[in-house]
């Protein structure tokens, strides 16, 4: 696992351009496709990039590069 590849709510938010990061935890909550964090420290939750990139490009939240 690469570290680079470890995003909080608010990286995820910002490179969905989501106006607000309370929106990522709506999303993990309300789609179960979600990826699922890949650790939980206290109330935060990560999760790996190249996961969350790939649910969005699948459902057309974010563009392939």
């Amino acid at each position: 696992m690469d570290l680079d590849d470890l995003v909080g709510a608010g990286e995820i938010a910002a490179r969905l351009t989501l106006a607000h990061v309370s929106t990522v935890h709506t999303l993990f909550r309300r789609h179960a496709d979600f990826p699922r964090p890949v650790k939980i420290i206290g109330q935060n939750r990560i999760w790996l990039w190249p996961e969350v990139e790939a649910w969005a490009v699948a459902t057309g939240r974010l563009k392939k590069r």
